[in-house]
C-alpha cells in the first residue's frame, strides 16, 4: 500500500521586513542597487525569514528587488519546517519564496537538505527513543531529498546539500547522521541530490572555515567526494564574523585553497556583529549555544555610537577588499538578513539584544559605509 503524504501548499509572493519607518520613494529611486555595484564581480544576496516571505510589506519587496539579485531562505526549507512529520510536508513558505524569486529574476539557493540541527526527532529516533536503523535513516534521506529537491527542480539554482558536518578540528561531527549511517552519509546525500536535481549546483556549507584545521577538514571532505566521482560544485563560507575576527589572512587563504579544488566559492551567510561575544572560543554559528541576557552584553540598545559604526564600516571595507581581490573565484556574497531589525544576531547567542550587523539599518536605510565596499575596477 502506498503511503499517503499530506502536503500543505499555498502560492504567495509576499515579503516583509520589520522596521520603524517605511522606505520612501526617494530612498528607492536614488543610487545604485548593491547587485548593480558588484555586477561583473559576484552576485549579492540576502536571506529571508518566514515572516518576510509571507508578509505583506511592499517596501521590503522593493528593497530586495532593488538591492539584491540572489535570495536564500533562512529556515523555511530546513527539514523541521518543510517536513515536520513523517508523511507531511509544508510547502507554503518555500513555494512563496520560489515564486517571488522567479517573478523577480533572483538566483535562489535552497537551504538546506541535510543538517544535524533543525531536523525533527522522528528522523533519528523511534517512538521508544532508540535510534532508527541505518536503512531507515537512509530511506528517510532519500524520500526527503527526492521530494524537496525534486519539487523545486528548475526553480532552485543551487542547494546547500549538507550543512555544518565538521567539528572545529576538521573531523566529522558525530551527529545522528554520522552515528547511525556512518561517514558515507555525506556521499549518499550528494549522490541523491545530483540524481534528483541534475541541473542544480550542489554546495557544502559551514562556518568558521577560516580556521586552518576546519579548512583542512573541508578540503579533505571535498577531495574524498571528488575522488569517488561525486559531484560537488561549490563551498559556502558562512561568514558570521565580528569586529576583531576572523584573521583576514586566514580568510583569504581559505578562498584560495577552496578555489584550487576547482569548485565555486560562495560567502553564504555574511554578517558582522558589533556586540561582545560571551565566550570567544564559541564564535561561529552553533545555534545550540544560548546565553542569558546581561546588560554588559547588550550595550547599544539606544543606537550605535558613531565610533562603533566607523569600526563596523572599516571591518566591512577590509573584508570586501579581500573579496574584490578574488572576485574571479567567488560567484556570490549573501548577507544573512535584509536589515538590522530582523537579523538573527539580535537573538543569538543571547536572546533580546540589539545588534547592527548588516548593510541596512532598522529603517531599511543603506548605511553610509556601504558605498565604500565597491570594487575599484
Amino acid at each position: 500500500m502506498k503511503k499517503m503524504i499530506t502536503v500543505t501548499i499555498l502560492s504567495l509572493s509576499l515579503l516583509s521586513c520589520k522596521h520603524s519607518n517605511p522606505l520612501t520613494a526617494d530612498d528607492r529611486a536614488t543610487g545604485q542597487g548593491l547587485h548593480e555595484t558588484f555586477a561583473g564581480h559576484f552576485m549579492i544576496g540576502t536571506a529571508l525569514s518566514e515572516p518576510q516571505i509571507l508578509g505583506a510589506d511592499s517596501s521590503a519587496r522593493k528593497l530586495v528587488k532593488k538591492e539584491f539579485n540572489a535570495v536564500t531562505p533562512e529556515n523555511v526549507m530546513k527539514w523541521e519546517l518543510i517536513h515536520p512529520k513523517p508523511e507531511s510536508y509544508d510547502f507554503v513558505a518555500a513555494d512563496a519564496l520560489a515564486n517571488y524569486a522567479a517573478e523577480n529574476n533572483l538566483f535562489l539557493l535552497g537551504h538546506t537538505l541535510v543538517r544535524h540541527a533543525m531536523t525533527p526527532k522522528w528522523v533519528f529516533e523511534k517512538k521508544d527513543g532508540s535510534a532508527v536503523s541505518r536503512e531507515v535513516l537512509l530511506n528517510y534521506m532519500q524520500e526527503h531529498i527526492r521530494t524537496v529537491a525534486g519539487r523545486y527542480q528548475g526553480q532552485v539554482d543551487a542547494w546547500d546539500v549538507v550543512n555544518e558536518a565538521l567539528n572545529e578540528d576538521g573531523s566529522l561531527r558525530e551527529s545522528p547522521w554520522y552515528t547511525i549511517i556512518g561517514d558515507d552519509y555525506i556521499e549518499r546525500a550528494f549522490t541523491l541530490a545530483a540524481q534528483t536535481a541534475p541541473n542544480t549546483a550542489l554546495y557544502y556549507n559551514d562556518y568558521n572555515l577560516f580556521e586552518p584545521a576546519k579548512r583542512a577538514g573541508a578540503i579533505k571532505l571535498i577531495k574524498r567526494l571528488q575522488a569517488k566521482g561525486i559531484r560537488v560544485d561549490g563551498i559556502g563560507i558562512q561568514g558570521h564574523y565580528g569586529l576583531d575576527y576572523p584573521d583576514l589572512d586566514e580568510f583569504e587563504q581559505s578562498i584560495i585553497e577552496f578555489a584550487a579544488l576547482g569548485i565555486d566559492v560562495v560567502i553564504s551567510e555574511l554578517d558582522i556583529t558589533v556586540l561582545p561575544f560571551p565566550k570567544k572560543e564559541n564564535q561561529g554559528a552553533d545555534i545550540s549555544m544560548k546565553v542569558k541576557l546581561k546588560a554588559e552584553l547588550n550595550p547599544y540598545t539606544k543606537g550605535l555610537p558613531a565610533v562603533i559604526e566607523r569600526q563596523l564600516g572599516k571591518r566591512y571595507e577590509e573584508l570586501f577588499a579581500v573579496l574584490n581581490r578574488h572576485q574571479d573565484k567567488i560567484s556570490r556574497v549573501s548577507f544573512w538578513g535584509v536589515c538590522d531589525a530582523n537579523t538573527w544576531r539580535n537573538d543569538w547567542p543571547v536572546k533580546g539584544r540589539t545588534d547592527y550587523p548588516l548593510l541596512f539599518d532598522r529603517d531599511m536605510k543603506k548605511k553610509p559605509f556601504a558605498s565604500r565596499l565597491a570594487p575599484t575596477m
